[in-house]
């Protein structure tokens, strides 16, 4: 009786245990098609024009847009930057570190993505650091003396990512 019980309770967790991907492994995917994340779906797409012309309006508020991959952060594939396929405009999607991992593969196609609006005003030294620190993901080495900050710099809208549905074009 006790053998039984040990072999049905080892059976039981054996069972519960399910392979998790290492970051590293889902960042190098080689297809990026398919859902990340919570996504509902319930929100109406909004262009990139409506979001950026009356940016205040949609603070704080969940939108949804689709637009095409241009870059995925290197390190941890933690963001991604999205560009609206009829202008040049761009907005970066930033998740939870680990939460969502978007694959290096996901460069160039589309995306459908949710999340809540967001901005963020730097001062110019975090500004300067926010700028070193993508430099490094990407591998390079910035000296914080010869880095220009613009008055677009102090600004950044960004999408903090709730899902995201990467397609083919």
């Amino acid at each position: 009786m006790f053998i039984k019980r040990t072999l049905l309770f080892v059976l039981f967790i054996i069972s519960g245990c399910t392979k998790v991907e290492s970051e590293e492994n889902l960042l190098n995917k080689k297809n990026p098609f398919g859902s990340y994340g919570a996504l509902k779906k319930e929100s109406k797409v909004i262009t990139f024009q409506e979001l950026f012309e009356l940016p205040q309006n949609y603070i704080g508020k969940e939108v949804a847009l689709k637009g095409m991959i241009t870059e995925v952060c290197p390190m941890r594939g933690c963001w991604i930057n999205v560009k609206d396929e009829v202008s040049d405009l761009k907005i970066r999607v930033k998740v939870t570190d680990g939460e969502i991992v978007f694959p290096l593969s996901g460069v160039g196609n589309k995306v459908f993505v949710e999340g809540e609006f967001s901005k963020l005003i730097f001062s110019e030294d975090q500004a300067k650091q926010w700028k070193i620190h993508l430099a490094e993901e990407k591998g390079q080495i910035l000296d914080p003396d010869n880095v220009i900050i613009k008055d677009s710099d102090l600004v950044e809208y960004r999408i903090i990512g709730k899902g995201a549905e990467i397609y083919p074009l």
